[in-house]
C-alpha cells in the first residue's frame, strides 16, 4: 500500500515557484528544489513528474496569481484609467522581484510549445481585461479615442515586462516609477 503524501503540494509549489523565479529553470537543480520545497526526489517526482513538468506547473500558478493582482488593480479605482494606472504602479513597486512569467519568455522565447501554450493563455485574459479597460477609460474621456485598445493592450503588456526586466536589473524606484508613469501618458 501506498503511503500518503505527507506535505501540501501547494505549498511545495509555491516553493519552487520561489527557486525557478530566483534561478530559471537550467539554474535550479533538482537538489535545490527538492530543499527549498520539504520534500524528497521521489516525492517531486511522484507528485510533480519531472522537472520540466514541475517549471511548467510552476509558471502556471506563478502567473495565475499575477493575472489575478493584475485584474484586482484594473478593477480599483473609480475611473477606468485609475486601475490602468493601479496596475502599473503595481508593477514598478514590485519589479525588483524577480518575474517568473518574464523569465520563463526571456528563458525559452517560443521554443517550447508546451510553455508557450501556458503563457498565451494567461496572456490572452489579461490582454483582453486591459483592453476594454483602455475603451472604458475613452468612453470616460480620460484615453485618446482614435487609439486602438488592443494595440494599447499590447503596449501596456510589453511595458509591464520591460519594467520588470529594468527592476531586475537593478533600476531604481524612481526609474520604475518613471516608466510606468510614461506608459500611462501615452494613453493620453
Amino acid at each position: 500500500m501506498a503511503r500518503p503524501r505527507e506535505f501540501d503540494a501547494d505549498a511545495a509549489l509555491d516553493s519552487a515557484i520561489g527557486v525557478f523565479r530566483e534561478h530559471g529553470f537550467e539554474g535550479s537543480s533538482a537538489q535545490m528544489l527538492v530543499d527549498a520545497m520539504g520534500i524528497g526526489r521521489q516525492s517531486l517526482y511522484d507528485t510533480f513528474g519531472d522537472k520540466w513538468q514541475l517549471y511548467r506547473s510552476a509558471v502556471r500558478r506563478y502567473g495565475m496569481g499575477e493575472c489575478a493582482a493584475h485584474f484586482d488593480a484594473l478593477r480599483s479605482g473609480a475611473r477606468a484609467i485609475d486601475g490602468i494606472a493601479a496596475m502599473l504602479r503595481r508593477v514598478a513597486e514590485t519589479a525588483s522581484q524577480p518575474c517568473l512569467g518574464v523569465a520563463s519568455i526571456c528563458e525559452f522565447g517560443a521554443s517550447r510549445p508546451d510553455l508557450a501554450e501556458i503563457n498565451a493563455a494567461l496572456a490572452m485574459p489579461l490582454r483582453a481585461a486591459i483592453a476594454a479597460r483602455v475603451r472604458d477609460a475613452q468612453r470616460e474621456g480620460d484615453a485618446a479615442p482614435d487609439l486602438d485598445a488592443e494595440a494599447i493592450a499590447d503596449f501596456l503588456t510589453a511595458n509591464i515586462a520591460g519594467i520588470r526586466i529594468a527592476g531586475r536589473g537593478g533600476a531604481d524606484r524612481a526609474t520604475l516609477d518613471g516608466l510606468a508613469a510614461t506608459a500611462l501618458r501615452a494613453l493620453r
